[in-house]
């Protein structure tokens, strides 16, 4: 082989290697919606390991919403919608696979729910996560329409039966659904159940499966994020 076939050779790769490259760094973008009052950091753990595991700050998505000094006010119609529905959207648009992921904790889970069947983009969603989500409603919440007396039990809320759960019944959210659910769930057991008509309130209707951790509310965002991110491989 000739010097000049080797170095042209040899340049033909360097020039090849960044698509390579690129080709071996695109993943979903991941979108986590935090809970109710939450914020973004509550996914630091999730953020971190993503971030080792090569995903760029560009392909991970954190919106914040809703009025973090009032739980009551929140729930998942107008200005709560807005943020998540606008990162969703956009993490669709400029994902490198064309495909998204989506993590939410607690009313994140719901609200994502409602945002991603609103869009209709189920079919963009390679895997959804619902994290300790109140998926059939919070007993503590009462029944629709009953007992329902904040935003956040009502019409657009977490009460058992409220028209906006209902609406859930039946639909898709991504090509693979998984909850991760506690018995020991504080706000979701608070009642002293996590069972709404026999089924874990944190269940996903067609889910591929439902992991149990022995974590309260907000440990089981916190101290589940290895396992968050294995579901995103």
């Amino acid at each position: 082989m000739s010097i000049k076939t080797y170095v042209l050779g040899l340049l033909a790769l360097l020039l090849f290697m960044p698509a390579l490259s690129a080709r071996a760094t695109c993943h979903d973008t991941v979108v986590m919606v935090h809970g109710n009052t939450g914020s973004p950091a509550d996914f630091q753990n999730t953020y971190t390991l993503l971030r080792q595991q090569g995903w760029s700050d560009a392909q991970i998505v954190a919106p914040a919403w809703g009025n973090a000094l009032c739980a009551a006010c929140n729930d998942h119609n107008g200005s709560e919608e807005t943020p998540v529905k606008s990162a969703i959207s956009s993490a669709i648009a400029s994902s490198c696979s064309g495909h998204i992921d989506v993590i939410g904790h607690s009313m994140g889970v719901t609200l994502a729910m409602r945002e991603i069947d609103k869009l209709g983009v189920a079919s963009k969603v390679d895997v959804f996560i619902g994290i300790a989500g109140a998926v059939h409603g919070l007993w503590s919440c009462g029944m629709y329409p009953w007992n329902v007396a904040t935003a956040t039990c009502g019409t657009y809320g977490l009460s058992v039966g409220s028209p906006l759960l209902q609406g859930f019944a039946g639909h898709r959210y991504a090509t693979h659904m998984y909850s991760m659910k506690s018995w020991v769930d504080e706000i979701n057991c608070s009642t002293g159940t996590c069972l709404v008509y026999g089924v874990h309130t944190s269940t996903i209707p067609g889910e591929d499966y439902s992991f149990d951790y022995p974590y309260g509310h907000y440990q089981l965002l916190w101290l589940t994020a290895a396992d968050q991110v294995s579901l995103l491989q």
